[in-house]
């Protein structure tokens, strides 16, 4: 490591070592403009999943099977729609996550955190679909996959 003579200005090279500069001379300043530095890659930014769960166990009386996905439905105001049975029920509905991964780790968590303050039933988890917005669409429009959540709600199948 060099030693700087006292008045000398001090300044770094590109190794860290310290470098001497004749006293008055000015360092050049750089700048990163706003955003350089932090800037939002497109595969960062949240997207909008179509989710499909599926549940089903053992029977339940249906007036309370409505009852906890009407409260589901208030709990998780981004519901579309779900159907339900006294042993089985499908859950529709759009998720804001980055990426799939995201989207499909929440939807896994859904009905076991919200099973005892929607008073949902002890079923598991038998099926889960996650498809981009894209993908949704494109199946709509060629007359596949599953019709538009009409009308939005809790129904009986």
């Amino acid at each position: 490591m060099r030693r700087v003579r006292p008045g000398a200005a001090a300044s770094r090279d590109g190794s860290g070592n310290a470098v001497a500069r004749p006293a008055g001379e000015e360092r050049a300043l750089t700048s990163v403009a706003a955003g350089d530095r932090f800037e939002k890659k497109p595969e960062d930014l949240p997207r909008l999943w179509h989710v499909t769960l599926s549940v089903s166990g053992e029977e339940a009386p249906l007036k309370e099977v409505r009852r906890a996905l009407e409260q589901l439905a208030h709990d998780h105001p981004f519901l579309l729609t779900s159907r339900y049975a006294n042993d089985h029920a499908e859950i529709r509905y759009w998720e804001e996550a980055r990426d799939l991964h995201d989207a499909a780790a929440v939807a896994l968590r859904l009905w076991g955190e919200h099973r005892q303050t929607a008073g949902l039933p002890p079923w598991e988890i038998v099926g889960l679909e996650v498809i981009d917005r894209q993908t949704y669409h494109q199946r709509i429009a060629e007359g596949y996959g599953p019709a538009p959540a009409s009308p939005v709600g809790v129904h009986p199948y």
